[in-house]
This record gives structure tokens, C-alpha cells and sequence, in this order.
């Protein structure tokens, strides 16, 4: 199971293909080839990186 690398929730909603968000503390992830990225949502609907908050075993996950 897939849970937020920043809060650590598992209260995801499905919002695309690989496309995930978490309702915990409101940030955008996509799952690509084993690693979690993630967006914060700004107010224009673009999306910023979070990537560099989080170590790269935060961000990997194992399928």
C-alpha cells in the first residue's frame, strides 16, 4: 500500500493513471518506475516540485 512520504497517510485518492492525492496534507503524487514524485498544487492549478524535500528512500517504493 501506498502511503504519503509527507505526512505518512494512506488517505489517497486515485486521480489518474499513477496519479495520486493525498488528503492529509493536500499534495499531488505520481509513481513512476519504482520512485514517488511529488506536487504541491499552487492556486493558478499549476503544479510545484516537492522532490527535494524528501530522500530518495522516502520517495522509492517497492512494487
Amino acid at each position: 500500500m501506498l502511503n504519503c512520504p509527507n505526512c505518512r497517510s494512506k488517505d489517497l485518492g486515485k486521480i489518474g493513471v499513477n496519479q495520486y492525492y493525498c488528503w492529509g496534507c493536500f499534495i499531488e503524487l505520481s509513481v513512476a518506475n519504482g520512485k514517488i514524485f511529488t506536487h504541491q498544487v499552487e492556486e493558478d492549478g499549476s503544479l510545484s516540485s516537492l522532490d527535494d524535500l524528501f530522500t530518495e528512500d522516502d520517495r522509492s517504493i517497492s512494487m
